[in-house]
């Protein structure tokens, strides 16, 4: 399909749907399969195109490129495909688009400053590098902030600005070993990594993927379903005043909640 990227939003829609029918009965690693997988990864672009724009700012203030914030967010789209199950009835907009935030906000923690500094900041950081080689092999030392200064023709404020902002660019690995202060001597001295001697283990971290493979799946339950769940582990009601609320049984919320949970758990197990 040639024309697969230039395809209205409301044609790719009904297409895709086709097309996944069709791809769920075809062997993965045929030909067939792939031109299949290929023309829905062209179709749904515009998802990719969609949720790369609202990370326009944070691209160009940090002097990067949108293609590749596309290509990026494309292997978001890619996985969706892949996961994609039509028998659920949920739009795949709806599935792809957190796989694809998902990637993109990942390239940007793992690809770009450990701190975000403002873009004059990032540039200055390159000329004071240079400076800074320059002058070491002029003075034999490294140069004073002054001495940058009147090298560059900078006020000393704005060097000192860029010289703290530097520090942003990279930061140093919870996994670095160091040794123990206390001691006696250094051959009896052991080492730990800095994960282990700073701060504490925050137990939220270990939920963000549970969270992230959860979200798409709360949106493929109906709202009855959702405002169950909300009430429940929300609201924490128990079971007798949800069904008093809703004008049901207990037993039936009951049921009704071990079938969401069962869902739930499955698809988190095949993620």
């Amino acid at each position: 399909m040639d024309n697969a990227r230039e395809m209205a939003p409301a044609d790719a829609r009904e297409l895709s749907r086709l097309f996944f029918a069709k791809l769920r009965t075809l062997d993965e690693g045929t030909r067939e399969y792939q031109y299949m997988r290929n023309t829905l990864i062209e179709m749904n672009l515009s998802l990719v195109q969609f949720a790369a724009r609202r990370f326009r700012a944070r691209v160009v203030g940090g002097g990067l490129d949108m293609d590749d914030i596309v290509q990026v967010g494309t292997i978001g789209l890619i996985k969706a495909i892949d996961r994609y199950d039509l028998a659920r009835e949920v739009e795949f907009s709806t599935l792809a688009l957190p796989y694809i935030i998902g990637e993109i906000k990942r390239y940007f923690r793992d690809s770009t400053w450990a701190v975000h500094v403002p873009r004059r900041l990032q540039e200055l950081r390159s000329e004071l590098a240079k400076g800074q080689e320059a002058l070491t092999d002029v003075l034999g030392r490294a140069p004073t902030v002054k001495e940058l200064a009147q090298h560059l023709e900078l006020p000393e404020d704005e060097v000192i600005d860029g010289l703290v902002a530097a520090n942003g660019y990279t930061s140093g690995s919870l996994d670095t070993a160091a040794a123990e202060g206390d001691a006696p001597s250094s051959t009896s001295r052991t080492t730990r990594p800095l994960a282990e001697r700073l701060g504490t283990v925050d137990p939220g971290m270990e939920l963000f993927e549970d969270f992230h493979t959860l979200a798409p799946l709360l949106e493929q339950l109906d709202e009855r379903e959702r405002h169950i769940l909300r009430m429940r582990f929300g609201q924490e009601k128990t079971q007798a005043e949800i069904g008093a609320e809703l004008g049901v049984s207990q037993m039936q919320v009951s049921r009704i909640l071990s079938r969401t949970l069962a869902r739930l758990r499955a698809g988190m197990l095949s993620v």
